[in-house]
């Protein structure tokens, strides 16, 4: 069973996802908070593995409770489209990815499940695509310099994890098996220091290595923010 905890400061809301992941076999609502700092005091006590995360709450927002329980639980950031530089901010406090608030059930499952797995929500079209636009907050600094330690393949490997690829597309792309693919994205993450796969695209499209809808130069490979076939 996958524990959870939802943060939202709205109760309909909270029950209303607690009801839908109730249903889910595999998924259990351990516990909810109507603020940060009970998010925070809950996730400390109740220890869920997953943390479903609204931004905007009294006390101690979302984005501060997410740097505190960065490392205790995955977080799932709930957002709306106009709430992008808050998100932008979540991600980089150690969130695992974001939902838009209107998500279904089958999203919202999901969602627990992709991140309790240990990966980034990245799959879905609509993550890439406001990814991209979080990265614009930021200004790039040229990549040549903030990639220094990679290996090309390395890097190659980084540009496809913030396209959105799984580790399964990267090694047809990249024709290589895939536990070679695990052992890259492994290495990419030590040696940048960076938490999850949902940091390495957040950390390629701020330095400037990708960018939305365009092309890093040298690969051949061109970023795609369309759906592919974990969207359907």
């Amino acid at each position: 069973m996958i524990r959870v905890l939802i943060a939202d400061d709205q109760a309909m809301v909270r029950e209303g996802f607690a009801v839908l992941l109730d249903a889910q076999p595999d998924i259990e609502v351990v516990g909810q908070a109507g603020d940060g700092r009970e998010a925070v005091a809950l996730v400390a006590e109740l220890r869920p593995e997953v943390v479903v995360m609204d931004v905007r709450m009294p006390v101690l927002n979302g984005l501060e409770a997410t740097r505190q329980i960065a490392g205790q639980a995955k977080v799932v950031v709930l957002t709306t489209f106009d709430l992008d530089e808050y998100v932008y901010q979540a991600l980089r406090a150690g969130a695992s990815g974001f939902l838009l608030k209107q998500a279904g059930a089958r999203e919202l499952s999901e969602a627990v499940r992709i991140v309790a797995a240990g990966d980034a929500l990245l799959a879905p079209s609509v993550t890439r695509r406001l990814i991209g636009e979080f990265a614009r907050l930021s200004p790039a600094t040229p990549a040549s310099r903030q990639i220094e330690g990679l290996s090309e393949r390395e890097t190659e490997v980084l540009v496809l994890i913030a396209d959105g690829r799984s580790n399964a597309e990267i090694a047809e792309e990249l024709v290589i098996a895939e536990r070679t693919v695990k052992t890259h994205v492994s290495n990419v993450l030590t040696k940048l220091s960076l938490r999850d796969r949902t940091q390495a695209a957040v950390y390629a499209f701020e330095i400037g290595l990708v960018r939305p809808g365009g092309r890093r130069l040298g690969l051949k490979d061109e970023g795609r923010f369309g759906p592919t076939p974990h969207d359907a």
